[in-house]
């Protein structure tokens, strides 16, 4: 008998439940609520809230030379715009390449942008002339008016690199090609600053891989950030 009474008992309760409970877990099955919480509404909230938070390094270095139509340009030209800015040169045989293809990639995803902009500049400037590097952007198909290749002094060009952004470039005549130089991309902001995101041990990466695919995609996603600023 007493068993009997609890049994009814459970049963009252998971009626009562019932009642109050399933007409509530309809509702958010309706919504596409009923694998959401207020945990999980959290954690995802703080996810995308911190991917959107890129680093301020600082201030880019101010630059001035030569472009492709014999045109001066520099840093001011591109006050309102995020730009990508790298160092290659065009007869570069080994990750230019590769660096190339990555850069039209980029133009092309934010082409037709009048906020966005791309800065290559030669470390090889005695060869690479406004003339050269015309032709070399007309083989690169580079069609944004706002990508500018740029020349200029050696010295003044080797210390912008090396000192301003610290982005290693070198003469060496063992090397293929004769020069050295990083594969990286720089990211610069609206307001002239250098951004860049964390890495997953949440140090500043400072500069985007301009070799490897992940870090073109990754360099995409924060431009496409930064122009929403």
């Amino acid at each position: 008998m007493i068993k009997n009474k609890s049994y009814i008992g459970i049963f009252f309760v998971i009626l009562v439940f019932g009642i109050f409970a399933i007409p509530k877990i309809i509702d958010r099955i309706q919504n596409g609520e009923v694998v959401k919480g207020d945990r999980l509404d959290n954690i995802s909230n703080h996810s995308s809230e911190d991917k959107s938070k890129l680093l301020t390094i600082g201030p880019a270095p101010k630059f001035e030379l030569t472009d492709q139509n014999n045109k001066l340009i520099s840093n001011k030209d591109y006050a309102g715009k995020v730009y990508v800015l790298e160092f290659f040169f065009s007869t570069c045989p080994s990750i230019c390449p590769k660096m190339n293809l990555n850069m039209i990639t980029i133009q092309n995803t934010f082409f037709g942008n009048p906020n966005f902009g791309i800065v290559s500049i030669t470390i090889n400037p005695e060869n690479d002339t406004a003339a050269v590097l015309k032709e070399h952007a007309a083989k690169l198909g580079v069609k944004s008016t706002n990508w500018h290749l740029l020349t200029g002094d050696k010295t003044k060009i080797f210390e912008l690199a090396n000192k301003g952004f610290n982005v290693y470039v070198g003469e060496n005549s063992k090397a293929n090609g004769g020069f050295e130089h990083s594969g990286l991309f720089a990211l610069i902001d609206k307001n002239g600053d250098i951004r860049c995101r964390k890495d997953n041990f949440g140090n500043p990466i400072l500069y985007y891989d301009g070799i490897e695919k992940e870090g073109v995609r990754t360099l995409q996603q924060d431009i496409a950030i930064l122009l929403k600023e």
